[in-house]
């Protein structure tokens, strides 16, 4: 399973610098087709586990809550809740659910924004966001993660810097195509205002959701043997 794993997240930055590196002209076209393949395989891994339909309830439940809480925010650009959402139910219910939650999320609420080329890159850079969170912080004692959680802000800063780094990457070596690494550098640049508006923004909803949550969550994963 983990090698599952490993593999998809890997795959689209691997495919990406490859196609970078060989400039390869199509690169949109097959970056999609890659991006796609490794949603398919994780979803397809985690059905392979058969979940049972209360470990499945809290990764709906958080998900409809990240789609509804980024509908609720869209006219703040940037400012959203759900790499901190995320972030919650990768460090309490495992890496699996917080990828799940992630991607879900991206794709339940693009039918309110729109679907299109972007949905797919959203659903794994949302989903990367709680698998790693996942990775960080599930199975340290919670006192720990309650006590100590400057780590998490940390964390929540940097992973909305990694999701906009996916979704510019998108954009710079699909269609972009800059010529050289000072072009690419620029166009990045460019974006990564509105990235540090996201960072800030997914400490302060941490700072409002993860200690009640956080507690509530933990509480709900030892009543029902859960994680």
């Amino acid at each position: 399973m983990k090698a599952v794993e490993v593999f998809v997240l890997l795959a689209l930055p691997v495919t990406m610098a490859l196609g970078a590196a060989l400039g390869v002209h199509q690169a949109a076209a097959l970056d999609m087709v890659v991006v796609v393949g490794s949603l398919l395989l994780f979803f397809a891994a985690y059905e392979w586990r058969r979940p049972s339909l209360r470990e499945t309830m809290p990764v709906v439940v958080l998900a409809a809550l990240a789609a509804a809480g980024r509908i609720l925010f869209a006219p703040i650009p940037d400012v959203k809740p759900v790499s901190a959402i995320c972030i919650v139910a990768g460090a309490v219910f495992g890496r699996q659910s917080g990828f799940m939650v992630g991607a879900l999320a991206a794709l339940v609420s693009n039918f309110f924004f729109g679907q299109g080329a972007w949905t797919p890159w959203q659903m794994y850079a949302w989903g990367l966001v709680g698998y790693l969170a996942g990775v960080l912080f599930y199975g340290q004692e919670s006192r720990v993660r309650a006590e100590r959680p400057w780590g998490v802000y940390i964390y929540g800063f940097c992973a909305a810097l990694l999701f906009g780094l996916v979704m510019n990457m998108w954009s710079i070596l699909g269609f972009f195509q800059p010529q050289t690494v000072a072009e690419g550098v620029a166009l990045w640049a460019a974006a990564l205002p509105l990235d540090i508006v996201h960072g800030v923004a997914t400490v302060v909803f941490l700072l409002a959701l993860w200690a009640p949550w956080h507690r509530k969550l933990e509480r709900l994963k030892r009543l029902y043997g859960l994680g």
